[in-house]
């Protein structure tokens, strides 16, 4: 794509301070905080809309919604061949929440220091959605003949897993993305700046156990779910990381860390510090290599 010429600088980073500048609006942790994407989407959509084909333009847009606020967008820059495809995925306008009182600077604004970008989403993943839009928007505006369609998708929903068929995994259900498998896919979304070849699958867990609510004074008439759950879990990381230890390639292909598993939240019914408490949840995540298989 050498033909587009040199990113605009100005246009990205004044999009991307209009994206960082909805970061508190897409916070995604439900239910306390539920993400209305289409504040970030309509940010993409004013960008590529003047080059779409309504406005006589190359590209096909399509915005794919299934809850209110909460939509996916679809930009196809086509080709010269039918079947030719190529596709970038996983461009998310979510994030995750951010304590303006934990940071140095107000995470939910973009600011510049030097050549850094400052603000939550600049690496996960509102910088990526600015980015694409950007690349997207050059192909509508010089519209240099491809052999390739290219195709960009910006999904909701990337940053939580509680709530369903809101995001990519609605899309796919629905065929929206079925003829991107006939090209390379590239996954734009690392949590970071350096290009990412490989990442840990995740897979979210949940361990609750039940015990006997009783008086701390009279503990043996008690079953204290916290311990059931804390010598459970204990069991449980011990195997895994028997089963899936630090492989050899994990070096060569820079791997910060191996396999994990580790719990992420806690919850119990509440109470006083006098009752031990007869129920409570562990939940948690694993992070797996690519090296291992079934």
């Amino acid at each position: 794509m050498a033909g587009i010429g040199e990113m605009d600088t100005e246009s990205f980073v004044s999009l991307l301070r209009k994206v960082i500048g909805e970061s508190k609006y897409v916070q995604n942790n439900p239910p306390e905080l539920v993400p209305e994407e289409d504040r970030v989407g309509r940010h993409v959509l004013e960008a590529l809309q003047p080059y779409g084909v309504e406005n006589g333009g190359p590209l096909i847009i399509q915005h794919v919604s299934y809850l209110k606020g909460r939509g996916n967008i679809i930009v196809e820059y086509p080709g010269t061949v039918d079947g030719k495809i190529l596709s970038f995925v996983g461009c998310h306008m979510d994030v995750v929440t951010a304590n303006p009182e934990e940071w140095d600077f107000d995470p939910f604004s973009l600011s510049i220091e030097g050549d850094k970008l400052c603000g939550r989403g600049t690496t996960d993943c509102l910088g990526h959605v600015a980015l694409i839009t950007e690349l997207m928007r050059r192909l509508g505006e010089v519209k240099p003949k491809l052999k390739s369609s290219v195709v960009a998708v910006f999904i909701a929903n990337e940053e939580n897993s509680s709530v369903l068929d809101v995001g990519v995994d609605a899309l796919v259900k629905q065929g929206l993305l079925n003829k991107l498998r006939d090209g390379p896919l590239y996954w734009i979304d690392t949590a970071d700046k350096q290009p990412c070849i490989g990442t840990g699958g995740v897979i979210t867990w949940k361990l609750h156990a039940t015990g006997k609510l009783f008086h701390s004074g009279l503990p043996h008439k008690a079953i204290n779910a916290l311990e059931l759950c804390m010598e459970a879990l204990e069991e449980i990381q011990k195997r895994f990381y028997n089963d899936f230890p630090a492989h050899p390639k994990e070096e060569l292909y820079q791997f910060a860390t191996p396999s994990t598993m580790k719990p992420t939240q806690w919850s119990y019914p509440g109470g006083g510090l006098n009752q031990i408490p007869g129920e409570c949840t562990i939940s948690g995540d694993v992070r797996l290599t690519p090296f291992y298989r079934n």
